[in-house]
């Protein structure tokens, strides 16, 4: 065996085959992989013609080369040979070194045969044991701007379908979820021993997840992992890593984007941190529009859908704007203003003739900023109308395509009457393909038109995927065959940016990932739920972040808003109407949003730390969870607990470098002492500590 040390793991290679064969947690003590005989290297699908599933594994080649260096190996395979394919000309490089206190894995493949390297299972932890112990056991990833997650014991969930595999496998069912869109993954047991893997480069490759249970369930109902290492003679085992789609070409070469190993000890947010600590030196945040440094509030409002309501004049927005400066709300997202309305004739982004003029619109917006109020216009890229007349003439060539030449379809959204509720005459969003040069410029065309009526803003919806595609494989638009759909997306913006010559303009999307934070300036998520885990808050603890708040009396959600540093989008029915339509919801906002621009230096110019660095438990000694920690401008530390319960709750809170000393509810316009170290927090309120 040779072994690797890093800070936190020991690592194990068998040097006659290059498997990974031991891992052994110093944080926890906790050996992830201690059965050898179970180890694995890689494992390649390379398709061949008549026999698609044919797999290459790493640790049934030849003996490989070894280099052994004081930080790490690496293992070199002249020629592999696949289960049906025979020897395959394609040299193989997988190395492993110790890297910012990871094991970082890495591997160039040059492919001199004719067939594809299609998928790639590297690195691949042929057993991944969970602490012994453990009540529960889990792999959490991101997805919409929080982490998901999905349990590996006491239940496994096959989520790909017990017909299309061998054994109950979890991979992440929304191309968005993967990464590098979010770019690192944990399991870990109730205590918080975990294992972290991510990515060590920031570069758009295409990647997935994926656990495999062997030999299957103890007991199908309940999806029960059996509790024993062998049944019926069959050893119990779990297989996991991530899985990349590089399709090297005959001829190509390829290095596959590198995942770091790192184990810890603590909450998701500590399993963050091995990746924080690496992003923040690629990372970078865009200027902010000088109208939105400060704390505020948002509307979200929508005057038309594909079922055509038509419910707002453009010549009469400007009475929207009127009722924003009443209750204090510094922009307006102005939704279904296209012709067709929202999620109809995308890409274009023409005004309606039924709603007004291009010039109506034009001056509405400039009486709307002459109030003070900003205007950012939703628009959308990804897509295009596969019911507009001219889709197949025009689109359809530029659409990302399968490896069988047809072109994707998303599902797409239903809107105001039953018919399209049952999804009868539902508009199907068909995925295009910003590599090609033909529609990237007709997307900067379309750009244009939002300058053009001069909007403060856009708002560019679903700009985090290219659902349901990961790849492209129309080499007629110029790229690779299977390049990656997402690789052109900052492209596109940093194109966008250009026409607006140095103008004041803000750049927003939906529930952007990583990456895009560099150059969108703001993210609208929707985050309505007591288990949200704000993994793009803790990821980028400045940026500008925003979410929806939908209830008449909603003081919880913009608690959460507190906590978690997002802006209010204020949306009554449903982002149809305007903030006089809940007078509770958006007076309480306004308190909290007083809160924190008087505790600015805490609460919004302040670092996000999520739960590190602070803890809360209540009077009986028991741990709380609702809270979050800030370090202000000042160097100091600050904390929000809120009580999402009806009834009143008493905390006390510490700090790593002290204890609070004085807080402020929401509803109370100014701090008080805290007295024997605990505090009592009214249902549905948050109290700001500083």
């Amino acid at each position: 065996m040779i072994t690797l040390e890093s800070d936190t793991l020991i690592v194990g290679f068998d040097e006659a085959n290059g498997s990974l064969v031991s891992l052994y947690s110093k944080t926890a003590q906790w050996a992830p992989l201690d059965r050898p005989h179970l180890g694995l290297s890689w494992r390649f699908l390379l398709p061949l013609e008549g026999k698609r599933n044919n797999n290459a594994w790493g640790h049934l080649q030849e003996r490989p080369e070894c280099v052994k260096t004081s930080g790490g190996v690496s293992f070199m395979w002249n020629k592999i040979t696949s289960e049906f394919g025979g020897t395959h000309n394609i040299t193989v490089t997988a190395r492993c070194e110790i890297k910012n206190g990871q094991a970082v894995f890495s591997m160039n493949i040059v492919n001199n045969d004719t067939v594809y390297v299609e998928n790639v299972y590297y690195p691949y932890l042929g057993d991944l044991r969970r602490p012994s112990g453990c009540e529960k056991f889990t792999l959490q990833h991101g997805g919409y701007c929080q982490m998901s997650e999905t349990s590996l014991y006491p239940s496994f969930p096959n989520t790909r379908g017990y017909f299309g595999d061998d054994y109950p496998m979890v991979m992440p069912s929304w191309a968005a979820s993967t990464a590098p869109m979010y770019p690192f993954a944990l399991v870990s047991d109730e205590k918080g021993n975990g294992l972290y893997l991510g990515i060590t480069e920031r570069r758009i490759e295409a990647t997935t997840w994926m656990a495999e249970l062997h030999p299957g369930y103890g007991e199908s109902m309940g999806d029960r992992v059996p509790d024993m290492d062998a049944l019926d003679g069959k050893e119990v085992f779990t297989r996991f890593g991530p899985v990349h789609f590089p399709y090297v070409a005959p001829g190509a070469s390829f290095e596959l984007l590198p995942f770091g190993m790192e184990a810890y000890k603590g909450d998701w947010n500590t399993g963050a941190s091995c990746y924080t600590k690496l992003s923040r030196a690629w990372n970078k945040d865009p200027a902010m529009p000088s109208w939105a440094k400060d704390p505020h509030a948002w509307l979200q409002i929508h005057i038309n859908s594909p079922e055509d309501e038509l419910r707002i004049k453009y010549r009469d927005l400007p009475k929207v704007g009127e009722d924003c400066v009443k209750h204090g709300v510094r922009a307006i997202q102005l939704v279904g203003w296209n012709n067709g309305g929202q999620d109809r004739g995308n890409p274009y982004h023409d005004t309606d003739p039924r709603l007004g003029t291009f010039e109506e619109l034009k001056e509405a917006i400039a009486k709307i900023h002459a109030m003070g109020v900003k205007v950012v216009l939703f628009s959308k890229f990804v897509w295009a109308d596969r019911s507009l007349e001219n889709f197949e003439k025009d689109f359809l060539p530029l659409a990302i395509k399968d490896p069988y030449g047809d072109y994707y379809a998303y599902s797409g959204y239903q809107y105001q009457t039953a018919t399209q509720w049952m999804d009868i005459n539902t508009r199907r969003l068909i995925p295009m393909c910003f590599m090609s040069k033909e529609y990237f410029e007709l997307c900067r065309g379309e750009f244009k038109k939002l300058v053009d009526l001069g909007a403060a803003g856009m708002l560019y919806d679903e700009c985090l995927h290219h659902s349901p595609t990961l790849c492209c494989f129309d080499t007629s638009h110029g790229h690779r065959y299977g390049a990656p759909s997402y690789s052109a997306d900052e492209s596109l913006i940093n194109a966008f940016t250009e026409i607006l010559a140095g103008r004041e303009f803000m750049i927003a999307g939906e529930a952007i990932y990583d990456f895009q934070h560099d150059y969108y300036h703001l993210s609208y998520t929707r985050t309505a739920s007591r288990l949200h885990k704000p993994v793009s808050r803790f990821l980028r603890p400045r940026g500008a972040m925003m979410t929806a708040v939908i209830g008449f009396n909603d003081r919880n959600m913009i608690n959460q808003c507190l906590q978690n540093r997002y802006i209010i989008s204020y949306e009554p029915y449903n982002f149809k109407g305007i903030p006089s339509d809940f007078p509770k919801t958006t007076a309480y906002g306004a308190k909290m949003d007083a809160l924190r621009t008087e505790l600015r230096e805490y609460f919004w110019d302040g670092e996000f730390r999520d739960k590190l660095g602070g803890a809360v438990t209540t009077a009986d000694g028991k741990g709380y969870t609702d809270y979050s920690v800030f370090t202000g401008t000042n160097g100091k530390t600050g904390m929000v607990i809120c009580n999402y319960d009806d009834t009143p709750v008493r905390v006390k809170p510490s700090f790593e470098n002290g204890s609070p000393s004085r807080f402020r509810l929401v509803d109370e316009a100014s701090l008080r002492d805290i007295e024997a170290g605990s505090l009592t927090i009214p249902g549905k309120s948050a109290a700001a500590l500083i």
